[in-house]
């Protein structure tokens, strides 16, 4: 009777012990959802303030470069693409991300055609209003790349938690699953060409 007693005792220890590991690793993994999700929300508002810039700017080059509406129209359009986009962050995919990041591509590509247009116009360069607005989304630009890299490291830890054992036995089952990366843009491999 008293042997049983102490396997009895033994047992509920075990299971309380496993009870209070198996809430503190889910706790753990939500944490680490809910700061991917954060960090995706960060990433979309960067995101959002370059395109709250792009119509001030586009407005400032119009001014003096009438004739450049095929390089406007592009704008405008990558511009509502990327904005239509949304992502619910707690069910992101490798290919919604893809998709994202080729929307955002379109805008960028079009941003460059844009301020290239800029070199044709030195009144426009030296405008102070379109000083400003370059200032900023220069600043933009380097607040996406940051935050892209918040995002990334972020979701490494969360991806790398629940393929830990014990996690990965049960992550699966309370539905927490990989997050996607930002990967560098396709032509990003290739070295530009300097002429001189």
């Amino acid at each position: 009777m008293k042997t049983s007693r102490i396997i009895l005792i033994v047992i509920v220890v075990i299971l309380i012990v496993l009870i209070f590991r198996g809430c503190k690793g889910y706790n753990n993994l939500v944490t680490l959802r809910e700061e991917v999700n954060r960090e995706w929300a960060n990433v979309e508002n960067v995101y959002q303030r370059r395109a709250d810039l792009i119509p001030n700017l586009v407005n400032t080059v119009r001014g003096y470069a009438e004739h450049e509406q095929e390089t406007f129209t592009r704008v405008t359009e990558a511009r509502s693409r990327a904005t239509s986009m949304s992502i619910d962050a707690s069910d992101m995919t490798s290919a919604d991300l893809q998709q994202f990041q080729e929307a955002q591509g379109e805008v960028s590509s079009a941003l460059s055609r844009l301020l290239a247009i800029v070199e044709n116009y030195p009144e426009l360069k030296a405008n102070q209003n379109f000083l400003e607005l370059q200032a900023q989304l220069e600043g933009t630009e380097n607040r996406i790349a940051v935050e892209r890299r918040n995002f990334n490291e972020t979701a490494t830890l969360y991806n790398s938690e629940i393929k830990k054992i014990p996690t990965v036995f049960f992550a699966g089952l309370l539905g927490f699953k990989e997050r996607p990366y930002f990967e560098a843009e396709p032509a990003a491999s290739e070295a530009p060409e300097v002429e001189f």
